[in-house]
């Protein structure tokens, strides 16, 4: 039983996983609290785009027959 417990406390097969996890949960802590940071300048932003892409007029071309 003691052999057990020494083989499974030194096992590392899963370091690699924990480690990406961690990686991956700190990335998306940042880019959150980043999005809260700018979120007025961004609300800007897509106002702008939103509005530039509804005051350019659509035209169809005219049919040639």
């Amino acid at each position: 039983m003691k052999e057990l417990f020494k083989s499974l406390w030194a096992d590392e097969s899963g370091q690699g996983l924990t480690e990406y996890a961690l990686i991956i949960a700190l990335v998306s802590i940042a880019l959150v609290l980043i999005l809260v940071a700018f979120r007025d300048e961004l609300a800007r932003v897509f106002n702008a785009i939103g509005s530039l892409l509804q005051s350019q007029t659509v035209s169809t071309p005219a049919a040639n027959f």
